[in-house]
């Protein structure tokens, strides 16, 4: 048994809004660039015709034609950045024990998109039309399954859903697989590919979504008080997780620390957060509990921030009961809009290259801070050194996580 102050995050790799690769999405990030489309033709007829996606993504270059074609978005996305993640960590696969590497993967809902096209086919052709591979790309567990072939990983392989909570909860689980000793190194984080005709139509039916299709680039704008909904997003956020004694012991860079992890339920609604955070709450205080720290430790908070009325306000004011001394908060949301069920881990790499840079990135779009909002929001790139910092994750169902992530 080791210590959580133990696991070391030594590779990133990133594929969302804000670009292919870490370092295309850290500029993007510091930089406050709003990602979102003016129109998605793919949501052309829907009430919000607009999103964010993946810049540039070619997955027959990236992956190879025929591979491509066998593989749902949400899995293409991943492949890729668990590439990046496998080679910025200075790891082998062909020379590690694949039996002591995991897969622990988040994911809201699977290969949507494959379902929907070939749901068509079914019923606008005939069954014999509909393709072999649908459940192959379909099913959410192929995620953590694809990866694991890609790689040689033969160690514990599951795919975790807590809607958009999903990727935190993943990196939560592989902090316990190297904990309990089962695991060497796990590759861990989230995907989605959500943005799909009735996934969208769904959201919108809600109210979730923005509805500023006169200006999408101001769309996503946490904590500012005229936001009127969260913008759908893509892509897929994987990190490298090993205990800090082995990382150091071959020499790999450590970039951060995974010190602690909480994670609750709200027990409140099906979609709408607990009013007061307690949920939310308890996660926090149960996170700086494994990092052994104190809330005054805290120097920065990557908040979920969706740019929902209801979920900023609960958010911020959880903040200021548990964080009474004010430590610098933003949501990255506001570049990259929501990822869904990859948000939590794309938002815990940036937490990371927070810490590991001495920077917090600023929240894009926020030009009227909420009144009822009393957070600390900076909206240009902070230098600020950061020993401690949590990165906040909220999903439909009441479902939260919150991640402590330590300097290296």
């Amino acid at each position: 048994m080791t210590s959580r102050a133990d696991l070391a995050v030594t590779g990133l790799g990133l594929v969302t809004p804000a670009g292919v690769g870490v370092e295309r999405n850290w500029a993007a990030i510091r930089a406050a660039r709003s990602t979102a489309a003016a129109l998605d033709p793919l949501l052309a007829e829907l009430p919000v015709p607009f999103s964010c996606r993946v810049p540039g993504f070619d997955p027959e270059a990236l992956l190879g034609g025929r591979r491509a074609h066998r593989l749902d978005r949400f899995v293409q996305f991943a492949l890729v950045a668990a590439a990046e993640a496998v080679s910025d960590a200075g790891l082998d696969p062909a020379a590690w024990d694949g039996a002591r590497v995991g897969v622990v993967l988040g994911n809201a809902s699977g290969g949507t998109q494959t379902f929907e096209e070939q749901h068509t086919v079914l019923l606008e052709q005939k069954p014999q039309r509909v393709t072999p591979l649908l459940l192959a790309m379909y099913l959410p567990n192929m995620l953590a399954g694809q990866v694991a072939m890609e790689f040689g990983a033969t160690g514990p392989n599951l795919v975790v859903a807590t809607a958009c909570a999903s990727g935190s909860t993943a990196i939560a689980t592989a902090c316990d697989l190297l904990t309990l000793g089962r695991c060497d190194v796990v590759l861990t984080g989230g995907s989605e590919a959500l943005i799909t005709p009735l996934v969208m139509a769904g959201f919108a039916r809600m109210g979730a979504l923005s509805r500023r299709s006169d200006d999408p680039g101001g769309a996503s704008r946490p904590f500012d008080a005229e936001r009127d909904g969260f913008v759908a997003g893509e892509g897929a956020g994987l990190l490298v997780l090993e205990r800090t004694a082995d990382a150091r012991a071959r020499g790999a860079r450590v970039r951060a620390r995974i010190t602690g992890h909480g994670s609750t339920a709200d027990a409140h609604h099906i979609t709408a957060p607990h009013p007061e955070g307690h949920g939310l709450e308890q996660a926090m205080r149960r996170a700086l509990a494994e990092a052994d720290a104190g809330p005054e430790d805290v120097g920065y908070v990557n908040a979920h921030g969706t740019s929902t009325p209801l979920n900023d306000l609960a958010e911020a004011r959880t903040l200021r009961r548990v964080l009474p001394h004010g430590p610098l908060v933003s949501s990255t949301k506001g570049v990259t809009g929501h990822l869904l069920g990859a948000a939590g881990a794309i938002e815990a790499a940036y937490t990371v290259l927070a810490v590991e840079h001495g920077v917090v990135p600023p929240t894009a779009n926020l030009t009227a801070p909420d009144p009822e909002i009393d957070l600390a929001l900076p909206t240009t790139g902070t230098p600020h050194r950061i020993g401690l910092a949590l990165s906040n994750s909220m999903g439909f169902g009441g479902q939260n996580t919150v991640l402590a992530v330590s300097a290296g």
